[in-house]
């Protein structure tokens, strides 16, 4: 797993929202972009960091961030996750891995004394010239937004 660092530039990417959407990493050129990575729609964590994001949207939005939200689900995965729970923003689904693997959040992971490959929960935050200024490797759902916004 080669993940994106502080410093780095991402790749222009495109990818599909929930509504199937093209979005596109330079429809936020010149705006900072909040790219948050999570394993599954509607699963415990991913809902309670989700949520917190939503329910701080006003807040990020005042600092100027965009947010976009990705996993590896299925369009219509992400649309029921986003209407179950109101989201404000975009929610990606990279069934193709393409985003996964541009930041480097797809690789081996142990739970359970089981190991498999899967999305880790990171967090890109990213300025307005497409170039990596944070890495939240350590997500804490209930209080991401709070990370995000941290000096």
């Amino acid at each position: 797993m080669n993940t994106l660092k502080v410093g780095d530039k991402v790749a222009d990417f495109t990818s599909v929202d929930q509504d199937g959407n093209t979005i596109k990493l330079s429809d936020f050129k010149g705006k900072k972009l909040v790219v948050f990575f999570y394993p599954k729609a509607n699963t415990p964590t991913c809902t309670v960091e989700a949520c917190n994001l939503r329910d701080n949207y006003g807040l990020l939005i005042d600092e100027g961030y965009s947010i976009l939200g990705v996993s590896a689900d299925s369009q219509k995965r992400q649309t029921n996750f986003r209407n179950k729970y109101n989201f404000p923003y975009p929610l990606l689904a990279d069934e193709d891995h393409t985003l996964l693997n541009i930041f480097g959040v797809w690789g081996e992971k142990k739970f359970m004394g089981r190991t498999y490959d899967g999305i880790h929960r990171k967090t890109f935050v990213i300025n307005e010239n497409g170039v990596v200024i944070k890495v939240i490797d350590k997500v804490k759902a209930k209080d991401h937004a709070a990370q995000i916004l941290e000096d």
